[in-house]
């Protein structure tokens, strides 16, 4: 288990006054913080000042720390969690399992770790109808790994690490439209520029619109199958420059813009639970490949974007339904949400992420296929 989030590990001074939002809370998920015993008297949700410059967040979490990988250390045949659930179904051929009559709040370790497993064979597990309070939805984070504390997004009041992903608020910084829906609405793999990345993210929505605000997910392990085994040999050990979503300013020279957080991880890595090779690449965030020129690195990559992106085998997506869990492993997919609701109902939910290893390739490694003996896939 992961020490507790607290707050940021190191004392930011030059900040962006944070802001009070009036806007007001969706019902079910007022009712679910009043029953977790959330305090909302001093607004929702608790807006952390922003750090103004890049060396400040660079020294957030600039340091290797261990982890222990949860599914590296269940059980194999997840016994303890599939014969607590009532169904398990996989939703597609390489992506997506849905679990039922399980709640997450009541598994045991045995079980979180055979679920960590799960997440890391199928990429993303989905659970409806959970009763979980943000507290209990942090504590699971906090076994999975260091739970990430946002230096900008907003949290549950008293809760650091527990994000709220609620599309109208974002809306009063940044308005959405049907042609430029906004952040998440585009392939991408979550905080992909820390020096450890995400692991497993932990999105629990008790709040969605009738019609729409889908998710999509897409599998690295199959992203990487769809290549020839020749290309394979042209990105394995590769390494690119991966980038943060927000910039900041450089204190040395202000004038110079915004700037992002940049650090170098692997094209190819390996899971540590599984052993398989995915694709860890997106549109987003991944600037460039190291060693290669602009138009080199720009051709290899809007290829693997591609590959990855439009291959809608090798995809999954999820109709929400309120109060529906998904865990997802950021070190082996992409995801997109769709506004196609337009902000027309109120969507909501909490995000919890847990921080893993530091990225590495090994040239051994099987593929998914190699590992399952199902090279006749190809």
């Amino acid at each position: 288990m992961a020490p507790s989030a607290t707050t940021l590990n190191i004392q930011i001074k030059d900040v962006v006054p944070s802001k009070k939002d009036t806007i007001p809370i969706p019902g079910p998920a007022r009712e679910r913080l009043e029953k977790a015993g959330i305090d909302l008297t001093n607004g929702y949700p608790y807006r952390p000042p922003r750090p103004l410059y890049l060396d400040d967040v660079y020294n957030i979490r600039n340091e290797s720390r261990d982890h222990v990988d949860a599914g590296a250390r269940a059980d194999k045949s997840k016994k303890n969690l599939f014969a607590a659930a009532t169904k398990v179904t996989d939703l597609t051929a390489y992506i997506g399992t849905e679990i039922e009559g399980v709640q997450l709040k009541d598994l045991t370790n045995a079980q979180r770790d055979e679920l960590a497993l799960l997440v890391a064979e199928r990429s993303v597990v989905f659970l409806r109808n959970q009763d979980l309070s943000p507290q209990q939805q942090k504590e699971l984070g906090e076994w999975y790994g260091e739970v990430e504390v946002h230096p900008q997004a907003p949290q549950v009041p008293g809760l650091p690490g527990v994000s709220v992903i609620w599309p109208d608020l974002f809306a009063t910084e940044r308005a959405a439209s049907f042609r430029n829906p906004g952040g998440a609405s585009r392939w991408h793999s979550d905080l992909v520029h820390e020096r450890q990345p995400a692991g497993i993210t932990h999105l629990h929505n008790d709040t969605v619109p009738d019609v729409g605000g889908d998710t999509l997910w897409a599998s690295g392990y199959a992203a990487y199958e769809k290549l020839s085994p020749e290309f394979r040999k042209i990105i394995d050990g590769r390494s690119a420059v991966y980038r943060s979503a927000h910039a900041y300013l450089d204190r040395e020279n202000p004038e110079a813009g915004p700037k992002y957080i940049e650090r170098v991880h692997p094209l190819v890595r390996v899971h540590p639970a599984t052993g398989w090779k995915a694709l860890w690449v997106n549109r987003a965030m991944t600037d460039r490949i190291v060693g290669l020129d602009k138009a080199e690195s720009d051709v290899i990559l809007n290829y693997l974007f591609d590959v990855y992106e439009k291959n809608v085998d090798i995809q999954v997506r999820w109709r929400w339904t309120p109060r529906t869990s998904v865990l997802w492993d950021n070190r082996i997919t992409i995801h997109n949400a769709s506004w196609d609701y337009a902000g027309k109902q109120p969507r909501h939910g909490t995000r919890v992420t847990s921080l893993a290893e530091q990225p590495s390739f090994d040239a051994n490694a099987p593929t998914r296929q190699e590992a399952l003996g199902l090279l006749g896939e190809r």
